[in-house]
């Protein structure tokens, strides 16, 4: 028999863990549940109706959060001379080229995103089994590889996330801090709730959002109401 923590059996005083709820009951009921002592991140999990072995059945993309993600993204550029002063400009935190590489080579792995321009992907490919397992490999789909780096930068640093589709069909995203109010919480979600519906395969057929649930770090998750969400 499972043990269940106290504040596990205080979540399940305020959860009904049979109900599905509407976004905001759901984010009312997380401010409401017991908290750990730190600031804890607001996560949304979507289980999808995709093949993910089938390469015509990716699911990716990005979207800006209107309220940021709660925290100083540290945003690393790798670029020839000619992008360097406007991405220190923009705001990046590391601007390099040959010498950062390096530097990630060596270890060191210090900041929450990489943008590239498109002449340094070809150093910037050897980076991929660093980079790619912390889903931090600049793509050019992503937005991360470009010519606009002053753009790219501010994006980063506004709250600009990636979703992307794992092994088991399923995408996990940070949208914010519990700390954050209700109503930017239910504006983040409902944000990256609309770009994954949009990001849609064309060869999908009926149901493509089968499950989304709304959680905290340290809490189970709450499941939301497609019907209410206006995706099913």
């Amino acid at each position: 028999m499972v043990r269940l923590t106290k504040r596990a059996k205080e979540f399940q005083k305020v959860v009904d863990k049979s109900k599905v709820y509407s976004l905001e009951e759901a984010v009312s009921l997380l401010k409401k549940a017991p908290h750990a002592k730190f600031n804890e991140t607001v996560d949304l999990a979507f289980k999808l109706n995709v093949d993910p072995k089938q390469s015509d059945q990716t699911v990716r993309g990005t979207v800006i959060l209107p309220n940021g993600i709660g925290k100083n993204v540290r945003v690393l550029v790798l670029c020839k001379d000619e992008g360097a002063n406007a991405a220190k400009v923009a705001g990046a935190d590391y601007v390099g080229s040959a010498d950062l590489i390096a530097k990630i080579n060596s270890g060191w792995i210090d900041f929450d995103a990489v943008l590239s321009s498109p002449d340094m992907m070809r150093e910037v490919g050897k980076l991929g089994k660093i980079l790619g397992p912390r889903g931090l490999m600049p793509n050019p789909k992503a937005g991360t590889v470009t010519n606009d780096l002053a753009r790219a930068v501010k994006e980063a640093k506004a709250g600009r996330i990636e979703f992307k589709l794992d092994k088991l069909g399923n995408i996990n995203v940070s949208i914010g801090k519990i700390s954050f109010d209700e109503s930017s919480i239910c504006e983040n979600a409902n944000v990256l709730i609309n770009a994954v519906n949009k990001a849609r395969p064309s060869n999908v057929k009926g149901v493509f959002l089968k499950n989304i649930s709304i959680s905290t770090t340290m809490g189970p998750g709450v499941k939301l109401d497609l019907l209410k969400l206006g995706t099913s």
